[in-house]
């Protein structure tokens, strides 16, 4: 069934017809919100008020624009409204200073505070899925530094800039979204732009791992399990730039620089052993990282995103809110 039945019988009030009507614009839908709200979970709800405002709108729709365009102009309106009620994302260094004492770690923060990593297949980011230039762009826009910079700015310059720069409609259309005047738009895109600048690094995850190569990321990460799996500090030295940041959302301390890293690392974090397992996230390499308890096995207890330039590892961002591990796919106990 194509596009415009599936319109005329949604139309009519057929549920099954709107739902095959917006599948094929979810995913892009989610990852928007996401962009958006910072948060795995507020992305969800973005994107459940999304199709709650579309499915009661739909009567309304007269086709002047896409239906995708106008999935994203509610979609947008959507996430303003929930961003005006929640608490801007954010990551570690930007909550409180870095700690020494690798024993006090404090208590986990509570409530909607730290940005949270993307599940890479849920767009689909499989690099040999589509278009390369495509599948690399789609990546680039859900990287942590990025989306990070995204929740510094006030509410209607990221929509602006996520809306021009990278879904690129067109200053007239963002202006129609948005309410404002095709001049308000480019203004506050260039601002959106500058600030944005400031708060990410000069290449982008994506250009640093392709410059790696596939077998050079491939090395990166066979590297890093096998130091972190046999608790080899030496070895895990050697991956870690001077500068590395070690964060541990929702818990308060982090660590700034490969001595204080390295040292909580091996005084705290291989205390126990853990086993490893590969994934993507965020458009980054990362792992599922299981922790032996007691009885001896292995439970999940993180997501680390892994951060990189020149070929060492400048961020370990290790996610331990249990929340995330079932919106990841991730089982609860590690089986080889």
């Amino acid at each position: 069934m194509d596009e415009s039945e599936l319109l005329t019988r949604a139309r009519a009030g057929d549920r099954a017809a709107f739902d095959g009507l917006v599948a094929r614009y979810r995913g892009e839908l989610k990852a928007h919100c996401y962009r958006m709200l910072g948060s795995l979970h507020d992305a969800e709800d973005g994107l459940q008020e999304t199709l709650l405002a579309a499915w009661r709108g739909l009567p309304g729709f007269q086709g002047r624009s896409s239906l995708r365009t106008w999935l994203y102009r509610i979609s947008t309106n959507a996430c303003l409204r929930l961003a005006s009620k929640r608490p801007r994302r954010v990551l570690s260094p930007d909550h409180g200073p870095a700690r020494r004492d690798v024993h006090d770690l404090g208590e986990p923060v509570q409530g909607p505070v730290f940005l949270e990593p993307w599940p890479d297949d849920l767009t689909g980011d499989d690099p040999g899925a589509d278009d390369p230039a495509a599948s690399f762009a789609r990546r680039e826009n859900v990287e942590l530094a990025f989306v990070a910079a995204l929740q510094h700015l006030p509410a209607t310059q990221r929509a602006v800039l996520i809306l021009r720069e990278v879904l690129e409609f067109s200053a007239a259309e963002v202006a129609a979204f948005l309410d404002l005047t095709p001049a308000a738009v480019n203004s506050a895109l260039q601002r959106a732009r500058k600030a944005v600048q400031e708060r990410v690094p000069p290449a982008t995850q994506q250009t640093e791992l392709s410059a790696l190569g596939a077998d050079g990321r491939r090395e990166l990460i066979d590297a890093f399990v096998t130091a972190w799996e046999r608790a080899d500090v030496d070895a895990l030295v050697t991956l870690l730039a001077d500068d590395v940041r070690f964060t541990m959302p929702p818990l308060p301390a982090w660590f700034d620089g490969r001595d204080d890293v390295v040292r909580f690392i091996a005084e705290r974090v291989f205390e126990t052993p853990w086993r490893l397992v590969p994934i993507q996230a965020s458009g980054q390499p990362a792992f599922a990282c299981y922790q032996r308890n007691p009885d001896g096995r292995f439970l999940i207890g993180a997501i680390t995103v892994l951060s990189v330039r020149d070929g060492r590892v400048t961020r370990l961002s290790s996610f331990l809110d249990p929340a995330l591990y079932p919106l990841f796919g991730l089982p609860e106990e590690f089986s080889p």
